[in-house]
């Protein structure tokens, strides 16, 4: 079984028994959402690709799936500024990836000491989360970059006549995006989480000296103005 099909099973068990239910919910996702794609994902990954025009085509799970859930993510966003921040987010990070994909070669055989393409899933989820921060934006980031990455190589072998059959969201494009996203959401969990146990740990009188600092820095500003 391929690794992410093995993380979305681990995945589902999570939101199941609850553990994931914080996540999803400021991603404005529900658990019964949650375990809809991931069910499509699975099933459609077994599911015919979708033929495009001459050998290229999209596969279902890998694929179709992704983008669907990306576009749901997308206009969920509550601001017009998150759709912005989330939309130069994955852009940064699919030039970056597309980049990547153009210096390191992807057959296995090259590999070191990781495939090419999981390294290629963790630039993605890094730079995503970099870039989008907030969980959605990051999750939208990570695994936009390696779906539009994807569609456009594959785009770039076809005009160049090169392949025999070309599939958008393969089995390694579907692992990379699997782990894109899932690093993604999870690196802005766990630095949203340190950041909210550092504000609870301060004391009211750090808290109010804050606060105080702020005011005067605003009030300098505005002296400053009039000047």
């Amino acid at each position: 079984m391929p690794f992410g099909m093995i993380l979305l099973i681990v995945v589902s068990v999570l939101i199941y028994l609850g553990f994931a239910h914080r996540i999803l919910d400021r991603m404005r996702l529900s658990d019964r959402a949650a375990l809809v794609f991931i069910a499509a994902m699975l099933v459609g990954s077994y599911l015919p690709d979708i033929p495009l025009t001459g050998n290229l085509s999209i596969n279902i799970g890998g694929g179709v799936i992704p983008l669907v859930l990306l576009g749901y993510l997308f206009g969920a966003a509550d601001t017009v500024s998150e759709k912005s921040r989330a939309a130069i987010a994955l852009i940064v990070t699919a030039l970056l990836v597309y980049g990547v994909l153009k210096i390191l070669p992807l057959e296995p055989t090259h590999a070191i000491l990781i495939d090419p393409l999981y390294m290629v899933a963790i630039i993605a989820g890094l730079v995503g989360y970099l870039s989008g921060r907030s969980r959605r934006s990051a999750f939208i980031a990570g695994v936009g970059a390696v779906v539009l990455t994807d569609i456009f190589t594959r785009f770039e072998l076809l005009v160049a006549g090169i392949g025999d059959e070309l599939v958008i969201g393969g089995a390694g494009i579907f692992d990379a995006t699997i782990v894109s996203g899932l690093l993604a959401v999870g690196l802005a969990e766990l630095v949203g989480e340190i950041r909210e146990a550092l504000v609870r740990d301060r004391t009211p009188a750090e808290v109010g000296d804050i606060e105080e600092r702020s005011e005067e820095k605003e009030r300098e500003n505005s002296d400053e103005i009039q000047d």
